[in-house]
């Protein structure tokens, strides 16, 4: 199931702040994680938001390529590293990736900066 539907992103200002306020993070250099588990009961196992600093890329182009190759690099990677730990706990899992990497990486890298990242998650959750 290599897909990202609207459901299994983290939407709702509530949520977020929540997210935010209460969550434990750590950092896999480009990304910085916060996550939570959360009391809800949920159809989706985890739920994710991808952040990219205004501070650091200026041009909305960029933020949004970040994004993309974000996104593409976890919906390639969630079932295997992620989702086999987070059904053991019966709760869902409300997480965010936030890049705070100075310059556009490659595809590659940021896919394999990803698997290093949701291993690490999967480490902490248990």
């Amino acid at each position: 199931m290599n897909t990202l539907p609207k459901e299994e992103r983290l939407c709702g200002i509530k949520l977020i702040t929540d997210l935010y306020q209460n969550s434990s993070s750590f950092l896999c250099y480009p990304y910085k994680i916060s996550w939570q588990i959360h009391s809800s009961t949920d159809p989706f196992p985890a739920k994710i938001l991808f952040s990219v600093s205004k501070k650091r890329f200026k041009r909305a182009v960029d933020r949004n390529r970040i994004k993309r190759q974000m996104r593409e690099s976890y919906r390639l990677q969630k079932q295997e590293m992620l989702f086999l730990q987070v059904e053991k706990l019966s709760k869902p899992l409300f997480f965010s990736i936030t890049y705070i990497g100075k310059e556009i990486s490659t595809t590659d890298l940021m896919l394999k900066k990803m698997q290093k990242t949701l291993q690490q998650l999967a480490e902490k959750m248990v």
